[in-house]
C-alpha cells in the first residue's frame, strides 16, 4: 500500500494567452514526489510523473516552481540535497497562435531525457552549517540571472542560502548564510526563555519562509519560533525588519512561553496595493490570522501596517491562501470532516467567516427496492483511466459475480436466496468503492489561481474545485445555526426585506427537510413526464398535512406570522433565482480569438468542472423552486389575510405560483443537461451529420455558436437533443420554431421521417421572426431572391435529399407549391423537385403529371428528356409509351430520335420505343421509317450475327407499316447520312429523287423495302454459314453479296439474290467452276470441306456413296445450273468452259456435248483461243459429218439442212496448223481438215444442182 502523503503540497499556475490555467498540483510522501499537469483548456498528454529520490525525504512544501519566458523550472528540497528540474515552457513548445487539437504534450513529456545527475542541476546540502533538524521550512526561487536559490534553517540558527548557477551557464554552488551579528544574537538570547532556547534550539529558527522576487534582489519573510517575523535581503544580506507578531494578539502570556511551531506564513502581492504578509498564530484549542501589508520608508527602512486580525475556533489547519482581498483556509475538525472557509478583511468588520459547502461522500447504505438491479453504476469524479466507462463496468461486474460464485456452496438455490446473495456482494463492493474513495478525498492543500480567482482543495487522488455560490443558495444551503446569525445588511439594503427572506428561507428548509424520498420523487416523474408541477406540489403538501406528526405545519405557519409581506418575498426570490437575461455576444471577432474562445474551458477537467458545478446549482434551486411551490399552494390554501399581508390579492399568488412553476422546470431542465451523458460518435457519423450542416450552411457556426441546441446538433448527440427540446416545451415559449426545426432534425437521425417532417413544417410559420431561423434562409451569392419561407423550404428540401427521403421531399415540396402560388421560377423548381423524387420512387404516372405541370419549357423539356432515359434503362417502356403527351409529341419523337442515334445500338433499344410510340398512334409510316433506319445502322454499325439477325427483323416491321397502310401512301424516305428524314404526303410514287436544300433523297416503297429484306435476310445466311463474313456483310450491296455468297459456296442462295435484283449469274457460274477446278485438283481435305457447301445447296439428288465424289457433285451442281439458268447467247455455258480453259482443265464430255448441242461455232473458237488445236480439228470433223447427216443430232440438228459453217474459225484452224508443216501430227491433222471441206464442198456443190435442177 502506498505510504500516506505529506499534508503540505503545493501548486504552481502558470499564465499564458494561449495556455490558460496550466497548473501543476502535486504532492509528497517520503522520498517521493508526484507531479501532474493539468489545464482547463486542452487535455495534456504525458502530464503525470512520480520521481523518487533515494535515501532523502522531501521537505513538506519543499517543492517550488518557478516560470521564465522560455522555461519551466521546478526546484525541489530534501532533507538532504536541493534538485533543479528544468523543463521547457508550454509557448515555446507551440509556437503557433492558433492551437486547433483537442489535445496537446505536457510539459512532462520529455522527461525521460533528463539527466537528474548532472551536477549543475542537484547539490548535496553542506553538513556545516547544516540543515536544521526540527524545522521543515524552505524556500526556493530564480534570480532574474537564472540562478536557483535555496534558502532553508541553518541548525546554528538563522537562514542558510545555497545558489546553484544558471542551468546553462558553468558555474559553481555558492553558500551564503543569513545571522544578526553577534551582539544582536547575545541581546536577543539575553531575555529568550529557556523554553525557546533549550531543546528548541536557535530562538530565530524559521519554522515558515516566504520569498518576493525583486528585479535585482529578493526580500526573505521568515516566521520564527520566537513568534517573530524577519524580513532579509539576499542582495544585501541584511535583516532589514525584525516585527514581533505577538503585539497583535490580545491574550499571549501562555503563547509567549511556548514556541511557535504551528505557525504559517503566505504572502500575496498586488501591482495596485503592493505586498500583503498573512499570518497564522497557532494557540491550543484557538488560532488568529493577522494581515499585514509592508510599508517601506526612506533610507530603506520597512515596517508592517496592520490590516486585520481575524479568529478562528478551529484547532487543526492544513492550509490557507491569501489574496490581496481574502483569506481562504482548510482544517480538519475534531470528526475529521473537511471544512473550508473564506473571508474578505477588508470588507467584514464582524470578523464572520463564510462557510464553503464541502460536497460530502455518498451514503454508506444504499436501499434497492425489489425491482431494482442491484447492480447500479454512476460515474462520479472523471479519473484517467485506460478502460472506457463501458469496459470498466463489464471488469467490474466479472469480478463481483466470479466473487460470487466462489462462495457459493450449494447448487441449487432459489431466487430470492440468490437475489439476496447479490445484493450482499454488491454492497461489499460499493463499501471498498467508498473506503477508497474517502482515501482520496482527503484535502491536503489549498490553491487558489491568482489569475482567475479559482479555489480548488487538492486531495490525495484529485482536485476539487470551488464554485462560487449565490445568495439564494448560500440562505438555503446554510445551517441553522449560521442562517440564525447571518447579518441581514449582507443580504440586502432593506433589512425588513432581508429579515423577510431569512424567514422564507426558514419556511422553505422545514419543508425539505420533512419531504420523504416518494415525495420527492412525485415531483421528480412530473417534471419528466411534462405534468404540470403545481399539480405535483399540492399533491405533496397533502401528503405532508397528512403525515404532519412533528407538527412541521404549525412551525411554518408560525414563521410565516413573522414575513411582513410573503408575497413579495417570495417575488424577490424568485427573481434572485431568475438566469434570464439578454447578452449580446460579439461574432465579428479574428479568426485567432474566435478559435481560442472555443477552447475555453475546453479539457476534460474543464467540462467536469463545470457539469458539476452548474449541476449543483441546479439541483439546489430546484429543490427550492420545490419548497417554494409547496409553500405558495400552502399559502393558497391558508387563504388567511394577515398571513397575506393585508392588501394582497389572491391573483398576486397566481402569478407567483406560474413564475415559479417555469423556473422549477428550467433548473430540473439545467440538472438533467449538466449530468447527461455524451454518446461516442464514430467518424463516419460525423463525417455525415457535417455534411448534413453543410446543406444547411451551418458548419462554420455551430462549433462557436453560444447556443447549446445548435452544440447538440454540430456534435451529432441527437439522444441528448430530443430530450432537451422534450424538457424545454412545456414551459420555454422563445424560439420555438427553431426548437421544431432542430427536433426535426433529430427525428431524421432516429429514422422518424414523417415526425421530421410534421416539426419543419410546424416550425416554418415563425421563419422570418427567429435568428436561427434566419441563419437558414441566407440567399447564397447569385441565388434568386424569393419569400423567406420559400428559401426555408429550399433549405429543409435539400437537407431531406441528401438524406435520401424522397417521399418526404415530395410532400414538403407540394406544401411548398401553394407559398409559391405568384412565384413561376419557384414553382418550376419545386414541380422539377416533385417530378424527380417521383421519377425515384418508380411513381411513373405522378412524375409525368409533375411535368406536365411545370410552368417552364425549359425545366420541362429536361424532365421530359430524363424521363424518356430513366424509363428506358428500368425497361418500363409501355409507361413512356402509353403517356398522352398533350402538347409533347414532337418534343418526346426528337428526344427519342437523339437519343436512339447518340447511343450504342445493342445496349439500348430506343428504335424499339420509337417504334413502339408510332404504332401505339397508328401513325405506321413513321414506324416503318424508324425501324427502316434502325436496320440500315445496324447494318453499319454492329457488324455481329446477332446484329445482322436485328436488321433482318427491322425490316420485315418495317414492311409490314407500310402494308398496313394503303398502297398509295406505301412509301418511306430512305434515311440519308445522319438520318435526316423528309416526311411525305401525297400520291403513291414510284421510285422518285428529290432534291431539298443540296441534298438528293430517296423515296422507298414496298418493293424496295422487300428487297431490302431479302437483302438482309441472304446477309444473315451467309453469317451463319460463314460466320467470319459478319463483319463485311452488314452494309455490302447486292452485287457484293453475290461475290460473298459465291466465295461461301451458297450458289442457290446467289442465284435467288441476282433474280431479285436481276443481276447476271455470271459470277455465280464462274465461282462455282472456279470450285469444281480445286477440288479436281485438292486432296482429301478440300473433298471434306466441299461436302459442307454442296449440302447448302438444293440438287435433285445428293449422291454420297463411295462412287460419288464431292467433285463429281460439283460438277453435277454445274450442270443442273446450266440446264436450269438458260441464257442470251448461252453465255454461261461460255462463261463456265472459258474458266476450265483458261485454268488449263480439260472440259467434261457432257459440258462439251452440252454446248455442241447449243453453239459448236463458239465452241470451236474457244479452242482456237486456248490453242487446243487437236480438240479443234476433231470438233471440226464432226460438226462437218453432222452437217452431212451423220451424228447430226449431237450438234442440235434434227434434220441435215444445209447450213453454214464457221469458216473463219476453221481458216484460223488451217492457218496455224498450216504454220507448223514440220510437226508431222500438225500436217496430219491439217490434213483431216482440208480433206474434210473439200468433201463437204463436193456434196454440196451436188446438192445445189439437184435442188436447182428439181426447180427448174
Amino acid at each position: 500500500m502506498e505510504p500516506p502523503a505529506t499534508p503540505a503540497p503545493r501548486s504552481w499556475v502558470g499564465h499564458d494567452g494561449r495556455f490558460r490555467d496550466r497548473a501543476e498540483p502535486r504532492t509528497t510522501s517520503g522520498d517521493t514526489l508526484e507531479l501532474v499537469e493539468e489545464s482547463l483548456d486542452i487535455n495534456l498528454l504525458n502530464n503525470a510523473i512520480r520521481l523518487k529520490i533515494q535515501n532523502c525525504s522531501l521537505l513538506p512544501g519543499g517543492v517550488h516552481v518557478c516560470e521564465t519566458q522560455n522555461l519551466v523550472v521546478i526546484l525541489i528540497v530534501t532533507n538532504q540535497t536541493v534538485h533543479r528540474l528544468v523543463l521547457p515552457h508550454p509557448a515555446r513548445m507551440y509556437r503557433s497562435e492558433l492551437i486547433t487539437e483537442g489535445q496537446m504534450q505536457s510539459v512532462f513529456t520529455d522527461i525521460g531525457k533528463v539527466n537528474f545527475r548532472d551536477p549543475s542541476n542537484y547539490h548535496m546540502i553542506p553538513s556545516i552549517p547544516g540543515l536544521a533538524s526540527n524545522s521543515t521550512a524552505s524556500a526556493a526561487w530564480l534570480s532574474s540571472d537564472g540562478e536557483a536559490l535555496f534558502a532553508l534553517p541553518s541548525a546554528s540558527g538563522g537562514i542558510f542560502v545555497l545558489k546553484l548557477p544558471p542551468h546553462d551557464v558553468h558555474g559553481i554552488v555558492s553558500l551564503v548564510e543569513l545571522k544578526q551579528s553577534s551582539v544582536m544574537q547575545r541581546l536577543l538570547t539575553g531575555w529568550m526563555p529557556t523554553a525557546i532556547r533549550g531543546d528548541q534550539g536557535p530562538s530565530d529558527l524559521p519554522v515558515s519562509l516566504s520569498v518576493h522576487c525583486l528585479e535585482h534582489d529578493a526580500f526573505l519573510f521568515a516566521l520564527c519560533q520566537d513568534h517573530k517575523l524577519r524580513m532579509w535581503s539576499y542582495k544585501d544580506q541584511m535583516c532589514l525588519m525584525v516585527a514581533d507578531l505577538l503585539e497583535f494578539v490580545p491574550v499571549n502570556k501562555d503563547l509567549r512561553l511556548a514556541a511557535g511551531m504551528g505557525h504559517r506564513l503566505r504572502l500575496a502581492y498586488s501591482q495596485s496595493l503592493g505586498l500583503y504578509l498573512g499570518v497564522y498564530m497557532h494557540a491550543p484549542k484557538r488560532g488568529q490570522f493577522c494581515v499585514f501589508q509592508l510599508v517601506s520608508t526612506e533610507s530603506n527602512r520597512y515596517s508592517l501596517d496592520h490590516i486585520s486580525s481575524l479568529f478562528t475556533s478551529q484547532e487543526t489547519l492544513v492550509d490557507f491562501a491569501l489574496t490581496p482581498a481574502e483569506i481562504w483556509a482548510l482544517w480538519h475538525d475534531d470528526e475529521n470532516q473537511t471544512i473550508v472557509k473564506y473571508i474578505n478583511f477588508e470588507q467584514n468588520i464582524a470578523g464572520q467567516w463564510n462557510q464553503v459547502f464541502v460536497q460530502s461522500l455518498p451514503e454508506e447504505e444504499v436501499n434497492i427496492r425489489d425491482d431494482q438491479d442491484p447492480r447500479i453504476f454512476s460515474r462520479g469524479g472523471e479519473r484517467i483511466m485506460d478502460l472506457t466507462w463501458d469496459e470498466l463496468k463489464k471488469e467490474v461486474t466479472i469480478a463481483v459475480e466470479n466473487e460470487l460464485q466462489g462462495s457459493v456452496t450449494e447448487y441449487e438455490f432459489s431466487q430470492e436466496e440468490f437475489r439476496q446473495l447479490q445484493v450482499e456482494f454488491w454492497s461489499k463492493f460499493y463499501a471498498c468503492c467508498l473506503q477508497y474513495q474517502e482515501a482520496l478525498s482527503r484535502p491536503l492543500a489549498l490553491h487558489l489561481n491568482p489569475y482567475t480567482n479559482m479555489v480548488c482543495l487538492l486531495k490525495k487522488g484529485f482536485l476539487s474545485f470551488l464554485v462560487p455560490c449565490s445568495l439564494v443558495d448560500h440562505l438555503y444551503l446554510l445551517p441553522d445555526e449560521h442562517l440564525l446569525t447571518e447579518d441581514d445588511s449582507t443580504i440586502f439594503d432593506d433589512l425588513e426585506m432581508s429579515r423577510d427572506v431569512v424567514c422564507l428561507v426558514q419556511c422553505l428548509r422545514l419543508i425539505g427537510e420533512s419531504i420523504s424520498m416518494e415525495m420527492a420523487f412525485i415531483m421528480e416523474m412530473a417534471c419528466s413526464r411534462l405534468q404540470p408541477p403545481e399539480k405535483a406540489a399540492e399533491q405533496i403538501l397533502e401528503d405532508l398535512i397528512a403525515n404532519d406528526i412533528e407538527n412541521v405545519m404549525e412551525d411554518i405557519h408560525s414563521k410565516l406570522q413573522e414575513i411582513r409581506n410573503p408575497i413579495h418575498a417570495i417575488g424577490v426570490l424568485i427573481r434572485e433565482m431568475d438566469y434570464e437575461t439578454e447578452v449580446e455576444i460579439e461574432r465579428a471577432q479574428p479568426l485567432n480569438v474566435r478559435m481560442n474562445l472555443s477552447q475555453l474551458y475546453g479539457s476534460g477537467t474543464a467540462v467536469t468542472v463545470v457539469c458539476r458545478g452548474v449541476c449543483k446549482m441546479a439541483a439546489t434551486r430546484f429543490l427550492i423552486c420545490r419548497d417554494l411551490l409547496i409553500l405558495q399552494q400552502l399559502l393558497l390554501r391558508l387563504g388567511d389575510a394577515m398571513i397575506l399581508g393585508g392588501g394582497q390579492l389572491f391573483q398576486s399568488q397566481q402569478d407567483l405560483l406560474h413564475r415559479t412553476s417555469p423556473l422549477l422546470l428550467s433548473y430540473y431542465l439545467i440538472r438533467w443537461a449538466s449530468q447527461c451523458l455524451a454518446s461516442d460518435v464514430p467518424v463516419d457519423t460525423l463525417e455525415s451529420n457535417l455534411q448534413h450542416l453543410s446543406v444547411l450552411e451551418l458548419t462554420d457556426t455551430s462549433a462557436l455558436t453560444p447556443h447549446k441546441l445548435e452544440c447538440l446538433m454540430g456534435s451529432c448527440q441527437y439522444t441528448q437533443l430530443q430530450e432537451y427540446i422534450r424538457l424545454l416545451q412545456p414551459w420555454c415559449h422563445v424560439n420555438v420554431g427553431s426548437c421544431r426545426f432542430l427536433m426535426g432534425r433529430c427525428y431524421l437521425v432516429m429514422g422518424e421521417g414523417h415526425k421530421a417532417l410534421d416539426c419543419f413544417c410546424q416550425a416554418a410559420s415563425e421563419v422570418g421572426k427567429e435568428e436561427f431561423l434566419d441563419r437558414l434562409i441566407r440567399a447564397e451569392d447569385g441565388e434568386m431572391a424569393s419569400t423567406p419561407r420559400l428559401q426555408y423550404y429550399d433549405k429543409v428540401l435539400r437537407l431531406l435529399d441528401i438524406i435520401g427521403l424522397p417521399e418526404l421531399v415530395i410532400q414538403l415540396a407540394t406544401l411548398a407549391i401553394t407559398e409559391a402560388a405568384d412565384d413561376w421560377r419557384s414553382q418550376a423548381t419545386l414541380r422539377t423537385c416533385i417530378f424527380k423524387h417521383h421519377l425515384d420512387l418508380g411513381h411513373n404516372s405522378q412524375a409525368y403529371e409533375a411535368l406536365t405541370q411545370n410552368p417552364d419549357s425549359s425545366r420541362q423539356l429536361d424532365c421530359l428528356r430524363q424521363l424518356v432515359v430513366v424509363l428506358c434503362e428500368r425497361s418500363q417502356l409501355q409507361d413512356l409509351v402509353e403517356f398522352p403527351y398533350v402538347n409533347l409529341h414532337n418534343e418526346v419523337v426528337g428526344i427519342i430520335e437523339s437519343r436512339a442515334r447518340a447511343v450504342d445500338l445493342m445496349t439500348h433499344n430506343y428504335y424499339e420505343l420509337l417504334y413502339a410510340f408510332h404504332i401505339y398512334r397508328h401513325n405506321y409510316r413513321k414506324a416503318g421509317t424508324v425501324m427502316f433506319e434502325y436496320g440500315m445502322r445496324l447494318g453499319r454499325e454492329v457488324r455481329t450475327l446477332r446484329g445482322l439477325q436485328k436488321q433482318g427483323n427491322c425490316y420485315l416491321a418495317a414492311i409490314n407499316c407500310l402494308r398496313l397502310i394503303r398502297p398509295e401512301y406505301a412509301w418511306i424516305v430512305q434515311p440519308a447520312s445522319g438520318a435526316v428524314h423528309l416526311a411525305r404526303t401525297g400520291h403513291s410514287l414510284n421510285r422518285h429523287l428529290f432534291r431539298i436544300a443540296a441534298r438528293q433523297i430517296e423515296i422507298l416503297e414496298l418493293e424496295d423495302l422487300e428487297k431490302e429484306c431479302l437483302l438482309a435476310r441472304l446477309r444473315l445466311t451467309l453469317a451463319q454459314h460463314e460466320p467470319s463474313t459478319a463483319a463485311v456483310a452488314g452494309s455490302s450491296s447486292p452485287e457484293e453479296m453475290v461475290t460473298l455468297l459465291v466465295q461461301a459456296g451458297l450458289f442457290d442462295t446467289a442465284v435467288s439474290l441476282c433474280q431479285t435484283f436481276k443481276l447476271p449469274l455470271t459470277p455465280v457460274f464462274e465461282g462455282l467452276a472456279f470450285k469444281c477446278i480445286k477440288l479436281q485438283f485438292g486432296g482429301e481435305a478440300a473433298q471434306a470441306e466441299a461436302w459442307d457447301w454442296l449440302a447448302a445447296n438444293q440438287l435433285s439428288s445428293v449422291i454420297t456413296t463411295k462412287e460419288s465424289s464431292a467433285t463429281d457433285e460439283a460438277w453435277r451442281l454445274l450442270s443442273s445450273y446450266l440446264d436450269r439458268y438458260k441464257s442470251q447467247n448461252h453465255l454461261y455455258h461460255h462463261c463456265v468452259i472459258n474458266k476450265l480453259l483458261s485454268h488449263g482443265v480439260p472440259l467434261p464430255n457432257w459440258l462439251i456435248n452440252s454446248y455442241k448441242k447449243v453453239d459448236a461455232a463458239e465452241l470451236l473458237r474457244l479452242y482456237l483461243n486456248y490453242a487446243l488445236l487437236e480438240e479443234a480439228v476433231d470438233l471440226v470433223l464432226e460438226y462437218v459429218d453432222a452437217l452431212l447427216g451423220k451424228g447430226h443430232e449431237h450438234f442440235g440438228i434434227e434434220v441435215a439442212p444445209m447450213v453454214w459453217l464457221p469458216y473463219s474459225a476453221i481458216d484460223q484452224l488451217l492457218q496455224a496448223l498450216g504454220e507448223n508443216t514440220t510437226n508431222h501430227h500438225s500436217f496430219v491433222l491439217y490434213q483431216k481438215v482440208q480433206d474434210k471441206l473439200e468433201d463437204y464442198q463436193q456434196k454440196v456443190d451436188t446438192a445445189t444442182r439437184d435442188l436447182l435442177y428439181r426447180r427448174n
